[in-house]
């Protein structure tokens, strides 16, 4: 709901003009002029589709195209597609629909759409890396989660600037706000946090810690449990009372495959007390249990967004990995009663209900379309209804058809999609494992001990793959794929791929590897205009004179790129370039070698490839089994490569850890 009303805005800020790429664009304004404001009523949430407030217009964040495109709903026509910043990640509407937020994930900026003239008329640096964003009840002030920086901006609209920084947990990501505006909740994607922001504070108020779903009685490592992480979204249902958070549980506590390690799940806070309510929680098996005709429950994988009808009477859950939409009926029990297989398009990852809670539209983050749903309304009998053709957004994709493909890829956890199945059931996509493309915070049971997620940051330049060195080709990874993900299980990776097969890693290798696809992470901690402190550039003089550039070599800092074979070329039986740090420790196996490197990668527990050191202030913990919590700990195992640092005056030592932080 909205109300309108006339206010006068008066500010001194003076006009600044920046030329960036041929147009002009204000970054502060200067207004005397009356300004129609309309005021919200109802709690909003961000996401990568919002509707105008009669529903006649869709605007979505075409993220790795770097548009944003208006679509006529009623005529199903797309109106426009204006440039914008770099990975536009989140979009909010002002409430007086006048003028469309843009957070430009890779720019650090907002960009701000007029809607009239279908073009950006401001940008406004924020923090590093920008994601979620939402305005107020009156749109005078927008709040920006700032992904890296560790923050929440709050940016003065009419001034065109950042009025506050709030300072949170890592990893902010997404953003909900109460019908009052009095409160902000912030998700911290890999962790299970919510902070909660006072807004009339502005500062943090509560941090609420989503509880770890336990093993049951019986063991059974197949049955949901873990500790939840990758929080995509959070929305207030309309009631005002509870919120409903999307993200997964992680169970590491037992050997890495695919039944039992990843399980999509719903938390559910209360809104009044800021507290989780446990039992209303959703998960796999339990409230999500829609089963098939031989009466086994259908597997969804990867949760990305909640919409609830108006009267709050059903809700709808989005699975990216899976590309499914669940039904749920808040008056029976909350549980799932109904599956909508199969979202034509790939990857959808936001969706928007229209006012009468009629039609959801779903935005497919890969493919560039927008689905329609119609809701069946909240008759406990309707059932929900996908078209099966999606509204093209793009008039031309960003990315070669070869990495587009790897992309779409990477992130399915569709078993049905490709040549053969990425996964098993659809359980999991790379993306489970490898948030937003880079890496979660976990460290997992496998064949050879404990093994921390790697990130895919700078593996353009990184040389052999593995924490062992044991893959230099990206068709190795089906070894992954069969042994974990549950997927190709009628290969033999001993053999070479079949064409179609081999076309889907040629794919994945083409998208890991292209330029900003998973770009090495900003640093936070450099100065504002992007150059390394005083105190970074002395550590680097450090890390050279200490020796650790013997092995972080180079400027991908690392000497795996140089395990060449005699042709030139990478190769996984150079092992002149793995080194025994003497991190190794008792859970950690050898390997005689596998059936893709012909037994010719054979290891002992002692042998490691070195790691860049690029963005390594984001990858905590380090080593390969995660026993360093960070940058600090890693310098202080005594007996390691890694104490030479012992010797260091406590200024240096604090000087090389600025450097590996603002290393980028």
């Amino acid at each position: 709901m909205i109300k309108t009303r006339n206010k006068y805005l008066l500010t001194a800020a003076l006009a600044l003009l920046v030329i960036g790429g041929g147009t002009l664009y204000a970054t502060s304004q200067q207004s005397a002029a009356p300004v129609d404001s309309t005021v919200r009523s109802t709690s909003t949430h961000s996401g990568s589709v919002v509707l105008s407030a009669d529903g006649r217009y869709a605007y979505t964040s075409n993220v790795d195209v770097d548009t944003v495109t208006i679509v006529d709903t009623e005529k199903n026509k797309k109106l426009a597609e204006i440039e914008v910043g770099k990975e536009p990640r989140n979009l909010a509407l002002s409430p007086n629909g006048k003028y469309l937020y843009v957070s430009a994930m890779y720019d650090n900026e907002v960009d701000v759409i007029d809607l009239n003239k279908k073009k950006v008329s401001q940008k406004i640096p924020v923090g590093v890396e920008p994601a979620g964003l939402l305005s107020d009840l009156d749109g005078s002030h927008l709040y920006v989660a700032n992904y890296r920086s560790k923050s929440v901006s709050v940016l003065d609209v009419t001034a065109g600037k950042v009025a506050k920084e709030i300072q949170v947990h890592d990893n902010p990501y997404a953003l909900a706000l109460t019908a009052d505006g009095h409160k902000l909740y912030v998700t911290h994607y890999l962790d299970g946090l919510i902070s909660v922001v006072d807004t009339k504070k502005q500062a943090v108020s509560k941090e609420i810690t989503l509880h770890d779903s336990p093993e049951p009685a019986n063991h059974d490592q197949k049955v949901s449990q873990g500790t939840p992480e990758e929080l995509e979204s959070i929305t207030i249902d309309p009631s005002g009372k509870v919120a409903w958070v999307a993200h997964n549980l992680y169970n590491t506590d037992t050997h890495i495959q695919f039944e039992s390690s990843i399980f999509p799940t719903i938390s559910v806070l209360d809104v009044q007390t800021d507290q989780e309510l446990p039992d209303q929680r959703k998960e796999l098996f339990k409230a999500m249990n829609i089963r098939d005709s031989q009466n086994k429950t259908q597997i969804v994988s990867n949760p990305t967004g909640v919409e609830f009808l108006p009267n709050g009477e059903k809700a709808y859950v989005l699975f990216a990995g899976s590309e499914d939409i669940l039904v749920f009926d808040t008056r029976r029990g909350g549980n799932a009663v109904q599956l909508v297989r199969r979202v034509p398009g790939d990857n959808p990852r936001g969706m928007a209900i229209t006012p009468d809670g009629s039609t959801i539209y779903v935005h497919n983050a890969m493919s560039h379309d927008l689905a329609k749903l119609t809701t069946g309304g909240s008759d406990a009998y309707a059932q929900a209804q996908m078209s099966p053709d999606a509204l093209k957004l793009i008039a031309k994709d960003s990315l070669p058809e070869q990495v587009r493909l790897g992309k779409q890829i990477f992130y399915s956890a569709n078993s049905d999609k490709y040549a053969t199945d990425i996964t098993g059931q659809n359980w999991m996509s790379c993306a489970s494992c490898h948030a937003l493309g880079y890496q979660d915070k976990n460290v997992w049971i496998t064949d050879k001990g404990l093994r921390r997620t790697p990130s895919n940051a700078g593996l353009k330049d990184s040389g052999l793959m593995m924490w062992d060195g044991t893959r230099d080709d990206m068709g190795d990874y089906i070894l992954t794929v069969q042994g974990e993900m549950g997927g190709m299980s009628k290969l033999d990776p001993s053999q070479p791929l079949p064409p179609e097969v081999q076309k889907m890693f040629d794919a994945l290798d083409a998208y890991i590897k292209y330029d900003r696809q998973i770009p090495v992470p900003q640093s936070p901690y450099r100065n504002a205009d992007g150059t390394m402190t005083t105190a970074a550039q002395n550590g680097q003089h450090v890390f050279q004179t200490a020796g650790c550039a013997t092995c972080h070599a180079g400027s991908g800092y690392t000497d795996s790129n140089l395990a060449l074979g005699s042709d030139g070329k990478l190769t996984i039986t150079n092992t002149t370039k793995l080194h025994d740090v003497v991190t190794a420790n008792a859970k950690d196996v050898g390997t005689a070698g596998d059936a893709r490197g012909n037994m010719q990668n054979s290891r002992t527990p002692q042998q490691f490839d070195t790691p860049t050191l690029l963005g390594i202030y984001s990858r905590a913990p380090y080593f390969h089994d995660g026993s360093a919590k960070t940058l600090e700990e890693v310098f202080s195992h005594p007996g390691t490569h890694h104490d030479k640092t012992q010797n260091l005056s406590e200024s240096d030592f604090k000087d090389l850890v600025e450097f590996l932080k603002e290393l980028q």
